[in-house]
């Protein structure tokens, strides 16, 4: 045997390929003929193993076996071994340790090993069932459906609406293939055997109404009313809905009233209520209106609030009252309670201004109606809408009224309506009687986050943002949403210089509210507030996104890049703020500076006449559209500007002088006479100077001061600011004050600007209103009409 075995050849360790060239010739195949031990394998255990016979004869048994090499043993294997269970000297051995293989000890001497039973032969075969038998199709048919009808449940609650084979006519209309929904559909319905050809009608009745197909959906729809049968009442009734529907969206509203009132009769529920409120609405019947709203009153809600509250003190009835309080049932009972809440506050305030002469007449009928229903707690929320529609028609008197009526009602509505009346007082900058009623609110209910808001904002209208921080943080503790406390703990950080922590508030609030111009410049401010001025103009840029007619903020943007140098820019925002609102001072000077500094002065006196126009008792604008006059080489324009000027503010030393220079050049005989009125005028200026001087020195020090402020708006100049209005760095850098006019300038131009948006970012915002400008809630907008003495 070792003649087959091969060793392998030494080979060098570093040789890493060695050895793939080698040969093994026990993988030969071509010389297994020759291999004297390969056949005698097959000689012994394959070539000549013993037959296979039914049954063995008794002088079979003791006769002997040739083995593959011709010797006489009695049955053995091919090494020799008896096999197990074999006849061997007339002796059976005994075969308890395969009994389990079927061998048992009953076996009589010279019986065959046949643990199988094959001396039996083969089985019959089974008998073929025929595949073309009713039976087995409707099993096949049964069992695909099934399949299928799994398939479509899961693919359907998956979401994977293209995966559906069964339900083929639904998932086309899921997916919008109407066309196909509605053959598919068909095809049922011609199926005579098919008993639920109603119920489809109405599918392909939905069908019609989504492609606005009213005609066909209303005809489909009284097909399936017609073949659903009457005993089905709740189907019966959908099917009428659906007709109402469709007629209300078809614009028929007496044939949808028709339907309603069918369906009021017949099985009374909200929607049907609701919508025939709404019909009667539209047809404008007063009367029928409040029969209508009578029977969205009554409408039965079928919840039961006593099985809530425990009888009596048994461990096991409270532990039962406890688990079914917010079970499925009560949050399904919730839902239908706050539905019929919803559709009742809606009618009245729909029908409310209609039904009497009046909306307050037709609030008071409404409440009545309602106080006598079973939703009794919605009364007071009626009131209060009815104080809100006093608040649209700014009739903020009888608002206010009717709120303080409300404060001695309970807890819920006391809080509510001193909420609204503190929103009220602060817009009105009454802080105190404000700060009173957030209290009021807040003691009422101290979870109320738009009272904490509102208490805040006294609180930071006096100057305490510490303490207002604190109230927005309660705020937005008892309700996380609360958008307004958010907006104005930024605005507190803001004031407290904690721009970090400002910034992550309103960037908190901006992936709440992804399109609020408010919160979108906000963060502009704090990026400019922390010296990041590209930051700014990128968020800036998203607010002209949200609102691309924004004239201030459109100013803002010009103001940024005029500070970074890009001119150009600067001139394209401004000019845009110019175009939206062309009343902007600050704009109107920074366009005209900008025409004069690139020397179109044509261009500039446009801009400053316009400022003349807005601010006509500002000699500053007509000086300058004179000095742009005499820039441009219009000499006879200049002098008739000059001499306007001159008429409108005779005690003007700059205008006469540019007069006395240009009459002097023109060789004009007007000249001597404007040089006696500037020698005048400044023989007057030193007198009053003096007195000043004197009267400051002396003991009529308060006189004196009366006369200097009368002297210095007697004797103004364009180049200084005038009665405490500010005047940007660029016009005193213009020319045209001190120096000649012969000469010219080109002087570094500064554009100053004010932040458009200040006052909002310096006043919070109130829970009443989402955005709260200053300019809206002026005194002289608001007068004394907002609230009683």
């Amino acid at each position: 045997m070792m003649q087959n075995v091969h060793l392998a050849p030494e080979t060098d360790e570093d040789d890493l390929y060695s050895g793939y060239n080698d040969y093994n010739p026990i993988y030969d195949i071509e010389e297994l003929e020759n291999d004297a031990a390969f056949q005698q394998a097959v000689r012994t255990s394959h070539g000549r193993r013993p037959p296979i016979t039914a049954k063995i004869s008794s002088t079979a048994v003791t006769r002997p076996i040739a083995t593959g090499y011709g010797s006489k043993t009695s049955l053995a294997s091919s090494i020799g071994r008896p096999v197990t269970g074999a006849i061997q000297d007339g002796v059976t051995r005994p075969m308890t340790a395969v009994r389990a293989a079927g061998f048992t000890k009953a076996a009589l001497r010279g019986s065959a090993f046949d643990p199988l039973g094959q001396s039996r032969g083969p089985a019959p075969p089974l008998e073929a069932k025929k595949k073309d038998s009713p039976e087995e199709k409707i099993k096949q048919l049964e069992k695909e459906v099934n399949e299928l009808v799994e398939e479509s449940c899961i693919a359907s609650s998956c979401g994977d609406l293209k995966l559906v084979l069964f339900n083929l006519a639904s998932q086309y209309s899921v997916n919008e293939m109407y066309a196909e929904a509605l053959n598919t559909y068909q095809v049922i319905v011609k199926n005579k055997m098919f008993s639920n050809a109603g119920i489809l009608k109405m599918n392909m009745g939905n069908i019609y109404l989504k492609q606005r197909n009213y005609s066909k959906a209303i005809k489909f729809y009284r097909m399936a009313l017609d073949q659903v049968p009457s005993v089905n009442k709740q189907m019966r009734i959908k099917i009428m809905q659906n007709i109402g529907v469709t007629f209300i969206q078809a614009g028929q509203y007496s044939d949808a009233i028709n339907s309603y009132e069918h369906i009021m009769s017949m099985a009374p529920n909200l929607k049907a209520g609701y919508n025939l409120t709404i019909c009667y609405f539209a047809v404008g019947d007063r009367e029928k209106m409040k029969k209508a709203f009578q029977k969205l009153i009554a409408v039965p809600l079928e919840i039961d609030e006593d099985k809530y509250i425990s009888p009596s003190d048994d461990p096991h009835t409270n532990l039962v009252t406890e688990a079914i309080k917010n079970d499925h049932l009560r949050q399904m009972e919730r839902e239908r309670k706050a539905m019929a809440e919803k559709y009742i506050m809606t009618s009245a305030k729909l029908i409310a201004p209609v039904i009497e002469t009046s909306f307050a007449a037709g609030y008071d009928w409404c409440v009545e109606v309602v106080k006598a229903s079973q939703y009794v707690e919605l009364a007071n929320d009626l009131e209060i809408n009815k104080a809100v529609t006093y608040l649209r028609q700014k009739d903020y008197n009888q608002a206010v009224e009717i709120l303080k009526m409300l404060e001695k009602k309970d807890s819920r509505v006391k809080s509510a309506a001193a909420t609204n009346l503190s929103a009220l007082y602060y817009m009105g900058k009454d802080f105190a009687q404000a700060s009173s009623y957030a209290d009021i609110a807040v003691n009422s209910d101290r979870y109320n986050p738009a009272a904490l808001t509102n208490k805040g904002n006294t609180v930071f209208a006096n100057g305490d943002y510490e303490k207002a921080a604190e109230f927005y943080k309660e705020a937005l503790r008892n309700d996380s949403s609360c958008t307004e406390a958010l907006y104005n703990i930024g605005l507190t950080y803001e004031k407290l210089n904690r721009l970090d922590e400002a910034l992550d508030c309103f960037l908190k609030l901006h992936a709440i509210l992804r399109n609020s111009a408010e919160v979108l410049y906000q963060i502009a401010n704090i990026y400019e507030l922390m010296e990041n001025p590209s930051q700014a103009i990128e968020w800036l840029m998203q607010v002209v996104s949200v609102v691309p007619t924004d004239p201030q903020v459109l100013s803002k943007l010009g103001e940024l890049y005029d500070h970074e140098g890009d001119k150009s820019q600067a001139f394209q925002y401004y000019y845009e703020s110019y175009r939206y609102f062309p009343c902007n001072i600050e704009v109107i000077e920074w366009l005209g500076a900008y025409y004069i500094d690139t020397q179109f002065w044509e261009k500039a006196i446009q801009y400053f006449e316009r400022a003349s126009l807005i601010q006509p008792t500002q000699v500053k604008w007509q000086l300058m559209v004179a000095s742009c006059f005499r820039r441009s080489g219009n000499y006879q324009k200049a002098l008739d500007t000059y001499k306007d000027t001159h008429r409108k503010f005779p005690e003007n030393v700059e205008c006469l002088r540019f007069l006395v220079r240009l009459c002097t050049d023109l060789g004009l005989k007007d000249a001597q006479e404007y040089a006696r009125k500037l020698k005048r005028l400044e023989k007057m200026k030193e007198i009053r100077e003096q007195r000043i001087k004197s009267g400051r020195d002396g003991s009529g020090g308060s006189r004196g001061k009366r006369e200097g402020s009368a002297s210095g708006d007697s004797g103004q100049n364009y180049s200084a600011s005038s009665k405490g209005e500010r005047l940007s760095a660029r016009l005193r850098a213009l020319p045209g004050t001190n120096e000649p006019y012969e000469s010219s300038s080109n002087k570094e131009i500064d554009a100053s600007y004010v932040d458009p948006l200040g006052p909002q970012i310096e006043r919070p915002k109130t829970a009443a209103k989402k955005r709260i400008d200053e300019d809206d809630f002026a005194d002289e907008e608001l007068g004394d009409d907002l609230l009683p003495e």
